[in-house]
């Protein structure tokens, strides 16, 4: 952790000693959780930043849509707009968030939902889309106010909820001990070249319950797209970078940038920053004063869904589009596969 975050350590127990009461009240069942008559994939972490959640969510999607009705649920966040939205032919990211968007851009015959309450919007989605079989709900494992059947909690590699402290100290949000909920945890962001010996050591950290199931994942990352065109390209050693970034956690792209390309240079923004006209003549200003022949712009696919709004723009530059996604280490995506789908059979035929 930052050593400056040390000193506001006085808040963090006191943002301990607050979502532990919470917990307690919960298991206590003096606050209420409810169900409800499908199943709910519940997609979450403990702490605040990134650890891939919606590339998990993608996934999901991926895996159910062809044989399930299938629908997300997020807050949304950083929308200009309140309380539930579903997502049509003429939604933006300012109407439900970058996230869901994100999402509705790249399954547009699934249902994208977003709602501040969640035990409100569910029951709209359904009236809705009142033939979805599958709910995924997207960051909402510390919502403990809806029961979800199963619930994947991812933690980074690079900082395991075991390793971490509490707000504003430490990024946690949730208490360590919220693991326990979980049915799947899944460490992100992994090397790739994870020995079993290492994985075992994490896994003896994590000291998971009998019924949990532990899976590791390393980034992988697609071919390279155009943010209007879609025309892919790949990316080339010889070319020079303008990285775009306004995600929690760049560390592990700028990492593979300076593996796979010859420079780069960076505009760094806040997580889930809503890109302004001053923002993109920045970029534009940035880009000119690079003076390779070969170079792009490149941006992730959560940062790309703000930009859109500026399509006339840049149409006419190499603004390229990174896509992420996770990839199942140990040969266990299978194993993966299986858990999630008779989960909902089990559901259903129950």
């Amino acid at each position: 952790m930052k050593s400056f975050r040390v000193l506001l350590l006085p808040f963090a127990l006191l943002y301990w000693h607050g979502i532990t009461i919470r917990n307690f009240l919960y298991n206590k069942k003096i606050f209420k959780s409810s169900s409800f008559g499908l199943p709910l994939i519940c997609v979450g972490n403990l702490s605040v930043g990134g650890t891939g959640k919606s590339p998990m969510v993608e996934y999901l999607v991926g895996l159910l849509k062809d044989n399930y009705k299938v629908a997300t649920l997020s807050r949304g966040y950083k929308r200009r707009t309140k309380g539930y939205a579903l997502a049509d032919e003429n939604t933006t990211a300012l109407d439900i968030g970058d996230e869901p968007m994100q999402f509705h851009l790249k399954f547009p015959d699934v249902p994208i939902a977003v709602g501040e309450e969640r035990i409100e919007a569910i029951p709209q989605l359904l009236h809705d889309k009142p033939e979805t079989q599958v709910v995924i709900l997207d960051d909402a494992f510390q919502h403990r106010a809806i029961k979800a059947g199963l619930n994947i909690l991812l933690t980074d590699y690079g900082n395991l909820f075991t390793r971490d402290f509490y707000l504003p100290t430490g990024d946690l949000r949730d208490l360590k001990s919220s693991y326990k909920r979980a049915e799947i945890i899944i460490v992100t962001k992994c090397n790739p070249d994870l020995t079993v010996e290492e994985k075992q050591k994490i896994i003896a950290e994590i000291k998971p319950l009998t019924h949990q199931h532990v899976f590791f994942t390393s980034i992988d990352y697609g071919e390279l797209y155009h943010i209007d065109s879609m025309e892919k390209r790949k990316l080339a050693s010889s070319t020079e970078i303008l990285l775009v970034s306004g995600i929690a956690n760049p560390k592990p792209l700028k990492a593979m940038l300076e593996e796979h390309s010859n420079s780069y240079h960076m505009l760094q923004y806040a997580d889930h920053h809503i890109f302004s006209i001053d923002d993109l003549k920045d970029i534009k200003h940035k880009f000119e004063n690079i003076q390779s022949q070969d170079k792009i712009i490149l941006t992730t696919e959560k940062d790309a869904v703000r930009l859109t709004k500026f399509r006339e723009e840049i149409k006419d530059l190499p603004f390229y589009v990174l896509p992420v996604r996770h990839r199942f280490l140990f040969d266990e995506v299978e194993i993966f596969n299986t858990i999630i789908t008779k989960f909902i059979n089990e559901f259903t035929n129950n």
